[in-house]
């Protein structure tokens, strides 16, 4: 089949775009990181709070820190859990526990005790690099998961000893931002990194297929599964992201380092690899902005940089361009913005391209492909309103309930094949026959339409998912938990449209106690899970629709707003 019937969406690429990428030309993201730790060594890897890492600096500490992970006693294929904002710590973290040989499992720093415990024990962590400030949810769970090694970081361990001393004593002492907690045994990152110092770095065979990152996802059936990305899962992505942004960041004056922002966390698979990882490659600059929440704050530190990239989610570009400060910064350098995480809306677009001349390049991608699928081109000057088209050696076919393909302009289930796509889901070899086709696609449980083009345009979902600002919440896990209140007789979760968030939690009950309150369900809520799973609108009723069958109708939950 030639490639014009086959993949209709290469007439669409920019100008310079390749049809396909060759992930084969790095074994490992070690032998990626490490060439452009030679490579750029002089250059700023990362800029945190006004100070400047060099790729030099990154190179040195993730040697001598992935030495003192070894001296643990870990051994090849060992999960290290990550728990931080975007700190310098993160790379630094990340680079020494792939190049130890050991596997990152990126957690979410908000997760609550209950929720951190179940990934602790699923991925088999042995250790745990944590900012104190969310030590405490450690120390409620640490005893019944595998953890036997607790890294401590704080927000000033990269900052010099006068200025990081400061940044401490505000955080810890002003701010109140750590809780009391205790945790025996725990060493200080800053002590790691001298105790590294004095260990030998044993530098392991690493290969494409071993296992990188374990990606944790929610599941349709309320338990959260560890998306498992290979070394060369997440070049190809790399790779692929670069080849896409290529034909705008060629434009980045020689002069100028090419600069990227990092507002998403990232622990969070679009920033880590459109983000931390891409930016590794290219030897572009990464603007840490460790609270996106706080868009003062994002807007005073963007003050300070000239910057050329900006991945972000509808609800950070709605939220900037919104903010009095907004030109206070200089957008003038600003060569692409990517969009990606949930959908962005028309009218957010379209003051984003007003108010910094760049438009938004809407893109669509999950936990379980590394995580880019598609993308507009680069070089759009205006909101398509879709998510692009499918990016170099990716392809993307939409299925119809029997597992046929669809003809152009009707709707089906997006399925994606290509180097990005995971090999499966970590120790669930049934979750992953449920999304993995005879011929190798995976189906991502959203439902699009392409056109005669390639572009593509999600439509619904397959899943009962809710997508709150990028986030995935599975309606399952949230009625599990709240089933767990005295009180509650059933229970059922949909989303709902929100203005600021996209989709918002709608949690319905119906009571077995008469003197449950809006508010215990609440605090309960607050307890057990993270913030963005929490539900925005309670309602109460005496009983919820349901099939013949008493399966539960969402949609008509959802259609009674």
């Amino acid at each position: 089949m030639s490639d014009q019937t086959d993949r209709p969406w290469l007439s669409a690429y920019s100008p310079g775009v390749p049809a396909d990428i060759d992930a084969s030309q790095y074994v490992s993201l070690v032998q990626l990181m490490e060439e452009s730790f030679q490579k750029n060594a002089g250059r700023t890897a990362y800029s945190f709070m006004g100070k400047e890492v060099t790729f030099a600096q990154t190179d040195a500490l993730s040697r001598v820190f992935a030495a003192y992970l070894q001296g643990l006693g870990l051994v090849k294929g060992d999960r290290v859990a990550i728990m931080m904002p975007n700190v310098p710590q993160y790379p630094v973290t990340v680079a020494a526990v792939l190049r130890a040989g050991f596997v990152v499992v990126n957690v979410n720093p908000l997760y609550t005790p209950r929720e951190l415990e179940h990934q602790l024990k699923d991925s088999g962590s042995k250790a745990i690099v944590i900012i104190e400030n969310f030590a405490r949810t450690l120390e409620q769970c640490i005893a019944n998961t595998p953890v036997k090694h607790v890294i401590l970081a704080s927000m000033g361990d990269q900052l010099g000893l006068v200025k990081g001393a400061l940044v401490n004593y505000v955080v810890r002492n002003v701010k109140k931002m750590v809780p009391a907690y205790n945790l025996p045994g725990a060493v200080r990152f800053n002590e790691a990194i001298a105790r590294g110092t004095r260990a030998t770095f044993r530098k392991p065979e690493i290969k494409a297929d071993d296992i990188a990152v374990l990606q944790y996802t929610g599941g349709t059936t309320g338990v959260s599964k560890g998306a498992v990305l290979l070394h060369r899962n997440i070049i190809a992505n790399v790779l692929q992201s670069e080849a896409w942004n290529q034909p705008v960041m060629d434009k980045v004056p020689a002069n100028e380092q090419s600069t990227s922002v990092c507002a998403l966390p990232l622990y969070h698979i679009f920033a880590f690899t459109v983000g931390m990882m891409l930016s590794m490659r290219t030897g572009g600059k990464l603007i840490l902005i460790p609270n996106p929440r706080d868009i003062a704050g994002v807007l005073k530190e963007l003050s300070k940089h000239t910057f050329h990239s900006f991945p972000a989610v509808n609800t950070l570009f709605n939220g900037l361009a919104h903010h009095p400060d907004f030109d206070k910064v200089n957008w003038k350098n600003l060569k692409v913005s990517v969009g990606g995480g949930m959908a962005v809306q028309g009218p957010v677009a379209k003051l984003w391209l007003e108010k910094t001349g760049c438009p938004i390049c809407e893109g669509y991608g999950l936990s379980e492909t590394s995580p880019s699928v598609t993308c507009n081109p680069t070089t759009s000057t205006e909101f398509t309103g879709t998510i692009g088209v499918p990016l170099p050696s990716t392809y993307v076919k939409l299925l119809d309930d029997e597992g046929n393909e669809v003809r152009p302009g009707q709707p089906g289930e997006i399925a994606i094949k290509g180097p990005q796509v995971m090999p499966g889901y970590w120790q669930r070899p049934d979750e992953t026959a449920k999304v993995m086709t005879p011929d190798g696609y995976f189906k991502s449980g959203d439902i699009g339409i392409m056109d005669e083009r390639g572009y593509v345009k999600i439509i619904d979902r397959k899943k009962d998912m809710v997508l709150v600002s990028g986030f995935n919440v599975y309606p399952n896990e949230v009625e599990d938990v709240v089933a767990g209140l005295d009180g509650v007789l059933e229970c059922a979760v949909v989303g709902v449209a929100d203005e600021k968030t996209g989709e918002a939690v709608k949690l319905v009950i119906v009571k077995k106690n008469p003197q449950l309150t809006e508010a215990q369900v609440r605090d309960y809520c607050r307890t057990n899970l993270t913030g963005y799973k929490q539900p925005k609108v309670i309602e109460f009723r005496t009983d919820l629709p349901k099939t013949p069958v008493g399966k539960i109708l969402r949609r008509e939950l959802r259609d009674k707003k």
